[in-house]
């Protein structure tokens, strides 16, 4: 069990002296006020750590090749904060207005080049024009069907990076092959047995055990190309995605990361195509997937590595590798909740002689005093913890 810290959300009963009755209404006004005042949330955000070795320092300062940094964060959507959801959480920092300044503090002291967030609710109302006060341009994409209201963004500086391509992604196309496969179906059904009972073979919209409604969960997922034009010139594809979370689901899960790949793949021949490049590609986002299990496994097996876990030996179509996993290994959690606690987000690459991580953003430990209490609180505005990468690019020579 663990204990609802409600230490900030009381201050010491002031001692008051004396007062006429004609007072008393004023001062039990300010004692009021003063009882109802939340001290501030203070974010806590830590540093991106060298991964480099110390021989290789010297080498690291006078390095011509091309930097930036990527941040990828689940932010909790506003919509999906609810006391009776988060009864952990000091109820003041589940404000919007406290938790949108939080999370834009983060964001600005993270510094990063490109921001993937997941579960944005407020893109058009706060993160455009806040973010575009902090130097950054973005391409936004909601969640499909109308009760969701959140999805994912890509904020990038422009005088960083020059937004050249952009696809959607959205996993309900799944779906298509799925009917496509249905009209057969129905078709040999009826030269079988009559239009009769083909007329209404679903009668449950509800029942999972139908392909069309266990598939369709609303979720999507953006990719885009940017030119990086400094030092030299070199073409970056960068993609965010939030994946469905229902662990008895897993099996929708690994459709979608199937999905993702292929489209990243066609798309990435796109982009070589068009701009006659070797783009480097970066994939980020909330998987809702732990190491080790199937999704994550597929993820990495078009790298050479195992997919022991994946049943069908299926090698993914893109090489990608996570960018935590080579340095550091994998944070111990990036989502923080007492029904919950592990790592579901990541950063991965697709690895090559010319693009390597060279610094991390380092995650607490468990025992962290702004973790203790899980998310989230005071220190962090989300359930979830950002999470980093600084690559560095060097020259196709």
């Amino acid at each position: 069990m663990f204990k609802t810290t409600t230490t900030l959300l009381h201050l010491p009963p002031p001692i008051l002296p004396s007062l006429t009755t004609t007072r008393c209404g004023v001062c039990r006004k300010i004692v009021s006020r003063r009882m109802s005042t939340n001290p501030p949330m203070q974010p806590k955000v830590r540093r991106f750590e060298s991964v480099e070795e110390a021989d290789d320092m010297h080498s690291i300062s006078k390095s011509d090749g091309i930097r930036f940094r990527l941040v990828s964060y689940n932010i909790l959507a506003q919509v999906y904060v609810k006391s009776s959801l988060l009864p952990h959480s000091p109820p003041a920092c589940l404000k919007w207005k406290a938790r949108s300044h939080a999370i834009l503090g983060v964001l600005k002291k993270l510094e990063a080049d490109f921001f993937c967030l997941q579960e944005v609710d407020e893109y058009d109302s706060f993160y455009r024009k806040n973010m575009d006060s902090l130097g950054y341009s973005g391409i936004y994409i909601q969640r499909t069907g109308q009760r969701k209201r959140d999805g994912c963004a890509i904020f990038y500086k422009p005088s960083c990076a020059e937004l050249v391509a952009k696809e959607r992604i959205e996993y309900n196309d799944l779906l298509d092959s799925v009917k496509a496969d249905s009209v057969q179906e129905t078709e040999t059904s009826n030269e079988s047995k009559g239009d009769e009972h083909a007329k209404d073979s679903r009668k449950d919209s509800r029942d999972l055990n139908d392909p069309l409604v266990r598939l369709k969960r609303d979720c999507v997922g953006i990719m885009a190309a940017f030119k990086i034009n400094k030092p030299f010139h070199h073409v970056v594809i960068v993609a965010n995605t939030h994946l469905y979370w229902d662990p008895e689901l897993a099996d929708v899960k690994l459709a979608q990361a199937k999905y993702l790949l292929s489209r990243l793949d066609q798309f990435r021949t796109l982009i070589s195509n068009e701009f006659e490049c070797t783009p480097s590609l970066l994939l980020s986002g909330d998987f809702n997937s732990i190491p080790g299990d199937k999704v994550y496994s597929y993820l990495v097996s078009g790298n050479g590595k195992p997919a022991e876990a994946i049943e069908e030996e299926v090698e993914a179509p893109v090489p990608l590798c996570s960018a935590y996993e080579v340095t550091r290994g994998e944070p111990k959690f990036t989502n923080c909740t007492p029904g919950f606690t592990n790592t579901l987000d990541y950063i991965f690459f697709s690895p090559s002689d010319f693009i390597k991580p060279v610094s991390i953003l380092q995650l607490p430990e468990p025992e962290s005093p702004d973790v203790v209490g899980f998310l989230p609180n005071n220190h962090h505005p989300s359930d979830h913890l950002p999470i980093g990468a600084e690559f560095e690019i060097s020259r196709n020579r």
